[in-house]
């Protein structure tokens, strides 16, 4: 179908643009720039502010660009393209008189204000306000508001542009933030003063173009020119949102968003945000080896030959755990390191999914988190998405919203996903019923034309959890999820999807961290370390694991973080977090990306992968790499997948995987599929760190009255 585009001159200069197109779009796409405080691209349109004002030939008064179509303009008396102006005297006197309105109650703060420095109200008086004020009334006052331990409000600066408002009601799907009156008396608030409980409710300090919405646990911290700023990915949950990472000397002070279209848009997790605080915290900054029953500091020296020495011994008796945010680089040491000594117990799956070890497209969220949004039927099975991956999640909410006729299904739990749906069941016998085509809502997948399941980890990190992916690929199957690519559709579809809820996970899949022949999986080695079967034990960075069995081996604890691993340790060899090394990280739809270091490790730790370097050194088994270049290309040479950055391979194999044999055939177990997060603040060693995320639950439970103690 042909776009629809209208000729209209724009400052003189004629273009095309589609007539969908707001005006405010069309004058940028002419090259000119409009102010705005109320307009955003991912928000409806409110016409708010009238600051994008601009004139249109003919028009009686100026006109709110971002409220105006361009199929609203209608051609001259002569039929010639309708003529907007956005520079004109006429347009300058319009814009500096509403900027002298939204001025009228500002208050004059802006050296006190954690927005000064990268405030949209202070850059559009500059450049579109005038050099003085006719007001002498007296300027009004308004109280703050509570919204909460992440957003401190000052909201005598709020000019009511109503995006925080849009985006809880519209993005986020949770209706907390509204304005009560009207006029002067015009106020935003939370309802009844409660606690924003949105897991992206930090979005909306973004949004704010004023200082009314700032970082509460950022508050007079820093000036913006201060901070490092540092391009990274974040690891918190498995979608690999592309964040910003600012420091100041040794110290992570804050976590923006980085525009992604194909990942996270511009949005992050509260979580994701807040969690720098996590990150100076409980840290492990100095070797530690156990005496006497007494964990005491060590040199580098005699904490690795302790190491070395127990991984001499029988490799049989020897295994590793990867844990959720490790760096592949890391695992591949690590696995290269094991393999050399020839101990065959590996595994990176620390919740016990039963997944790996077959076609790559059997772990992956194969349509792609962008793909989403062609998808007209979805089916959840064993996952909360809004706790396990909130991005993801309002990623399925927008396409809700955009489409009328698009089905979402629940096997699991009924929880608030932010978006209406049919609650199948909770069972593995739901699951069957709709793969045997017994259940009414087979029939809706089947005649949908880009359908999909989400299958998450609280499906299969079960017993039956293999049973239940073979179940997945054969009711896939039989609704049609697999189109392999065209001449017509070249990308193809691919409606099957693993949600993982682990960054690292899908490299270490990948890499093949997974038990070796006569090897144990993650509840085999626990069992035998219990047992007194497996002597020696290596955590890289696994702490979501039944430490307690873990009491009788020796263990060997690398990791950034005195959390559960720590605690059962005998050797604790101190490594670098996130924000403190280089590495690669892959996402639950495949898509390798590269982390970057902000800051350098603390005390005494050392990047992740220099440890296992050392280590094989002095364990007689040095490593073929001595440096991060040579570690990638050895990576890259063995996984070719990890050189084809920012590539989420999508349906490109879609029809060879609708044949493949996945899974494996059982019996299903009745009990219900639970989604495997429990908690969204405490998911990892940082987060269980972090002051702020403690604060944010004891927050949440309040308002929505969970008083239970944390899970």
């Amino acid at each position: 179908m042909t776009e629809d585009l209208r000729k209209l001159v724009v400052d003189g200069i004629e273009i095309e643009a589609p007539a969908d197109m707001t005006l405010l779009q069309a004058c940028e796409l002419a090259g000119a720039e409009i102010p705005r405080f109320c307009y955003h691209e991912r928000l409806s349109i409110a016409g708010n502010c009238r600051m994008c004002l601009v004139e249109v030939v003919g028009a009686p008064k100026p006109v709110a660009s971002c409220a105006q179509a361009v199929s609203d303009l209608r051609p001259g008396r002569d039929g010639e393209p309708p003529a907007v102006n956005t520079r004109t005297e006429y347009v300058k006197k319009a814009r500096e008189g509403v900027m002298e309105f939204l001025l009228i109650n500002h208050p004059l703060d802006c050296p006190i204000c954690d927005q000064g420095g990268e405030c949209d109200l202070q850059d559009q008086a500059v450049a579109y306000g005038r050099s003085f004020t006719r007001y002498d009334e007296n300027k009004r006052a308004v109280e703050d508001k509570n919204m909460g331990p992440l957003v401190k409000t000052i909201m005598t600066r709020c000019i009511q542009c109503t995006r925080c408002v849009r985006f809880i009601s519209e993005v986020a799907g949770v209706e907390e933030i509204g304005m009560t009156s009207r006029g002067e008396d015009a106020e935003i608030t939370t309802y009844l003063e409660k606690s924003l409980t949105s897991e992206l409710s930090g979005n909306v300090i973004d949004l704010c173009p004023v200082g009314a919405l700032t970082s509460k646990p950022y508050a007079f911290n820093a000036r913006p020119w201060e901070l490092e700023p540092t391009e990274t990915v974040d690891v918190m949950d498995a979608l690999g949102s592309n964040i910003r990472v600012d420091a100041r000397g040794p110290a992570v002070l804050r976590i923006l968003p980085r525009v992604n279209e194909e990942i996270n848009e511009e949005w992050i997790s509260d979580k994701t945000r807040f969690v720098w605080d996590g990150l100076g915290r409980q840290r492990l900054d100095a070797p530690y080896v156990r005496k006497n029953g007494k964990l005491e500091t060590a040199t580098w020296t005699e904490a690795l030959d302790a190491a070395a020495a127990r991984l001499k011994g029988d490799p049989d008796k020897v295994a590793a755990i990867a844990g959720d945010l490790a760096d592949a680089e890391s695992m591949k040491a690590l696995k290269d390191l094991m393999a050399s000594l020839g101990v065959p117990h590996l595994d990176c799956r620390q919740d016990g999914a039963k997944i790996g070890g077959g076609p790559r497209e059997a772990y992956l969220f194969n349509t792609t988190i962008y793909g989403v949004e062609d998808a007209d039927a979805i089916l959840l099975i064993g996952t909360n998405p809004r706790l396990e991956a909130p991005i993801l999640n309002a990623r399925i909410r927008k396409t809700w919203l955009d489409k009328d006729d698009v089905q979402i299904g629940v096997v699991g739990e009924p929880e608030d996903l932010t978006y209406p749906y049919a609650f199948l069941g909770g069972g593995a016998d739901t699951m069957k019923a709709i793969a045997d085509g017994a259940h009414d809502f087979f029939p809706i997948l089947e005649k949908a034309r880009r359908p999909m399941v989400i299958l998450g980890m609280g499906a299969l990190a079960r017993p039956d959890g293999a049973a239940i992916l073979k179940l997945a690929h054969d009711l896939a199957k039989k609704a049609g999820m697999f189109i392999a690519p065209t001449a017509e559709d070249q990308e193809g579809w691919n409606g099957f999807n693993v949600l993982h809820t682990a960054a690292a996970r899908v490299a270490g899949l990948d890499l093949g961290f997974l038990p070796g022949e006569r090897g144990r999986d993650i509840a085999g080695i626990l069992d035998g370390a219990a047992a007194g079967d497996i002597e020696t034990v290596y955590l890289l960075g696994a702490d979501e694991i039944d430490a307690a069995k873990l009491k009788d081996a020796f263990v060997i604890y690398q990791g950034h973080h005195g959390d559960a691993g720590a605690h059962v340790a005998d050797v604790i060899l101190p490594g670098a977090a996130y924000t403190e090394k280089h590495g690669l990280y892959v996402n639950t739809e495949g898509r390798a990306q590269r982390g970057r270091r902000a800051v350098f490790p603390k005390g005494l730790a050392r990047e992740d992968w220099a440890i296992l370097r050392a280590l094989s050194e002095k364990a007689g088994r040095t490593l073929a790499y001595d440096s991060l270049e040579e570690l990638r290309a050895k990576l890259m040479e063995d996984h070719p997948t990890f050189a084809a950055l920012d590539y989420a391979p999508g349906g490109a194999s879609a029809g060879s995987f609708a044949d493949a044999e996945v899974g494996a055939a059982g019996k299903l177990d009745p009990a219900p599929l639970r989604s495997t997060v429990s908690n969204f603040h405490f998911t990892n060693a940082i987060a269980r760190a972090s002051k702020t995320m403690a604060e944010t639950d004891a927050a949440v439970r309040a308002a929505t009255g969970d008083l239970r103690a944390a899970e």
